[in-house]
């Protein structure tokens, strides 16, 4: 683990929960899941991550957690949580099918079946886009709780966005500026940000207030 590890505390609520997921998602006997989740985290405690982190990890499950409701399989989706930036380079593009990869690498041999695991790395792979099919519940519980940030408070927004620009830090401000901007752009022109009810009504209209502002802020 690198510098960068949650505190022993939060580790161990981390790993706790990536065996309950585990556990649930393969309904039978299996190797031990630990080695599994500490695998894990050491990836999202890498040192070129500032907002993909362990802290992400945990929000975005609590954000299952408050959408659970909505998910066809709700532990399946809280797994594909813990690959969804399993590989993460900021330089690269191609970090959610690496992701989706590790996925179909790990959970057979953690004793995930085969529609289980394919169903993980379907949803990982879903996040390039976060555009879910209609009544693909699992898939947008996970986009919605992967977006949830986008609805923080303008500090916490301030915060993320900031992070957003120190893990991109190779890249010159003008630069930055002018793909942030395509990106908040493009979110702000989908009919709609977040698909589960919850999301729709709690999570939209702060979101895309604070992608206005961002946006106004890198513009002018």
């Amino acid at each position: 683990m690198s510098d960068s590890a949650p505190d022993t505390s939060a580790t161990s609520a981390l790993r706790d929960r990536w065996s309950e997921a585990l556990l649930a998602a393969r309904g039978g006997p299996g190797p031990d899941p630990l080695p599994y989740a500490d695998a894990l985290l050491a990836r999202w405690a890498e040192p070129q991550r500032r907002y993909h982190t362990t802290a992400h990890l945990a929000q975005v499950l609590d954000r299952v957690d408050t959408l659970a409701g909505h998910a066809a399989d709700p532990d399946l989706v809280r797994l594909a949580v813990w690959f969804h930036d399993a590989v993460y380079r900021p330089d690269r593009s191609e970090n959610e099918e690496r992701s989706a990869a590790l996925a179909e690498r790990a959970l057979p041999e953690a004793g995930v079946p085969d529609a289980g695991t394919a169903e993980v790395a379907r949803l990982v792979r879903l996040t390039v886009t976060h555009d879910p099919a209609d009544g693909d519940t699992n898939g947008e519980v996970l986009c919605d709780a992967d977006l949830a940030i986008l609805a923080s408070a303008p500090k916490e927004y301030a915060a993320y966005a900031a992070q957003v620009r120190e893990e991109y830090g190779f890249v010159p401000d003008d630069a930055f500026t002018e793909g942030r901007a395509a990106v908040l752009r493009q979110l702000l022109e989908l009919p709609r940000l977040f698909r589960t009810p919850h999301g729709a009504a709690e999570w939209e209209a702060r979101a895309r207030q604070n992608l206005t502002t961002e946006l106004e802020l890198l513009t002018h």
